[in-house]
């Protein structure tokens, strides 16, 4: 536990009162805390999982994913028993964790991970789930490491752990505190970063490196018109360079030519993600000097998280929007991205918990930086989970707009079945319409069908 600890009051996240902070000196749980609010016990905990075996081999980080499991966590407080789920991604969360082993072997770790945090969820009170992070994120870290045999062990991998403690968490303290949707659920030092009703979010279309083109363009001829090109690619730094170079320039000569109405110019939008992959921003910049070249620079919206998050350089001068994402996994690394030019942030309350992402899109409204929801290849209903924050963020500069990621339905084998577990299937909102989610007042009234209980996960968690 000690160890976690110092690792958080190192990266600005724990106060000497143990509790994180958005300021230095001051709690945002203490904020929080109201009396009108229950202190909430669990009593019983629970969870499971299954795998999901994907389409083709997903490349990212210079590496390959086959599957991803699928977890559930159950929490029973005396009057309710609500249950959160989570995909897992250890490549993400952890490239060294992910080559260090098995994948299978990668996913048991941090399964393990969930199942310890839930144990710490049932011996700890708390008031609202932000609380609840703070209490036992720095013994979850701190039990990773020894899980994984790794100090440098990315904090990302503990928040993927626990998103579905932290959803299920969510839906305890709504149904404690007879809060009704989503909006009555946001605690109030977050509800202006999160005050907007967006009628529209785009989506952005992942090519993966190995996306066949024939696929992306018939995606462009359905609607999509917000392109995510995957970069850094594997090899030395070097060979990344030439075959990034050599996909942009293969994405973009197959759809240069396509044109959407949800533009103001008619054309393609392009961002481009390295998922760190960079080492130094000169390589990037050859890159950037390729992207001109082929006439695909102006269709730049932004660069996500391109250089090693130890890369201190100032990337102001790209010429190009920079987004942390990566990087932003604590309040001091994202407040550096921040100094250091980055001028948007990927938020992942489906990767690093909707109680930090809150934090974050809070952090970012104050600097008046812009934010996007960047997936991490979830399930049907946890697209609904970010939809939520997504659609409640400011629109998008240059787009006009909500913008998030989905890509589930491009990357597992049997996606028709995974919808059909969502509580609210065939929704309105669920369905893609010309690149976008249309959202009216059924989804916000409905919170986008995250309150509902679904029958499948529960099943696969018994009665117990």
């Amino acid at each position: 536990m000690e160890n976690g600890r110092r690792h958080f009051i190192k990266k600005g996240l724990l106060a000497a009162g143990s509790t994180l902070v958005m300021n230095p000196g001051r709690s945002v749980a203490a904020d929080l805390r109201k009396t009108d609010l229950k202190n909430i016990r669990v009593e019983r905990v629970n969870s499971n999982f299954e795998r999901e075996t994907l389409i083709r081999p997903f490349g990212f980080k210079g590496g390959y994913m086959t599957e991803m499991w699928q977890t559930a966590s159950r929490l029973q407080s005396a009057g309710h028993r609500k249950t959160g789920i989570c995909t897992q991604n250890v490549l993400y969360a952890d490239a060294n964790v992910f080559a260090s082993c098995s994948e299978a072997a990668g996913n048991a770790l941090m399964f393990s991970l969930t199942s310890r945090a839930l144990q710490l969820t049932g011996e700890t009170a708390f008031s609202t789930p932000v609380d609840l992070l703070e209490k036992i994120l720095p013994e979850v870290y701190t039990y990773g490491k020894k899980l994984t045999g790794r100090d440098d062990l990315n904090t990302i991998f503990a928040l993927n752990a626990l998103i579905g403690v932290d959803n299920a968490a969510w839906l305890l303290y709504a149904a404690e505190n007879k809060l009704p949707d989503f909006d009555a659920m946001i605690p109030a030092p977050y509800r202006e970063a999160l005050s907007y009703r967006n009628d529209k979010v785009a989506i952005i279309y992942l090519a993966s490196y190995n996306l066949p083109v024939e696929e992306l363009n018939k995606a462009v001829q359905q609607g999509y018109f917000v392109i995510k090109i995957k970069i850094g690619q594997p090899g030395t730094q070097a060979e990344m360079l030439q075959k990034d170079m050599a996909r942009l320039t293969e994405v973009h000569n197959a759809i240069r030519d396509a044109r959407t109405t949800q533009t103001r110019n008619g054309r393609l939008i392009y961002t481009l993600d390295a998922n760190a992959r960079y080492e130094k921003k000169e390589t990037l910049l050859r890159l950037m000097d390729h992207a001109k070249k082929i006439g695909a620079f102006g269709q730049i919206l932004f660069i996500e998280e391109p250089l090693t998050e130890a890369n201190g350089e100032h990337v102001g001068d790209v010429g190009v929007r920079i987004a942390a994402d990566e990087s932003a996994h604590d309040e001091a690394g994202t407040l550096r991205r921040f100094e250091q030019g980055y001028t948007a942030l990927a938020l992942k309350g489906i990767a690093k918990t909707l109680s930090l992402s809150m934090k974050m899109a809070k952090l970012a409204r104050e600097r008046n930086i812009p934010c996007l929801c960047a997936d991490l290849t979830v399930n049907p209903i946890l697209i609904d989970w970010h939809k939520n924050l997504a659609s409640r963020l400011a629109p998008f500069p240059g787009l006009g707009m909500g913008l998030m990621e989905t890509n589930g339905d491009l990357n597992y084998r049997d996606w028709s079945r995974m919808v059909s577990y969502h509580p609210a299937a065939g929704a309105p909102w669920t369905k893609v319409t010309n690149g976008v989610f249309e959202l009216k007042d059924d989804f916000y009234r409905s919170s986008g069908g995250i309150f509902a209980p679904i029958p499948h996960y529960e099943e696969m968690l018994g009665k117990a």
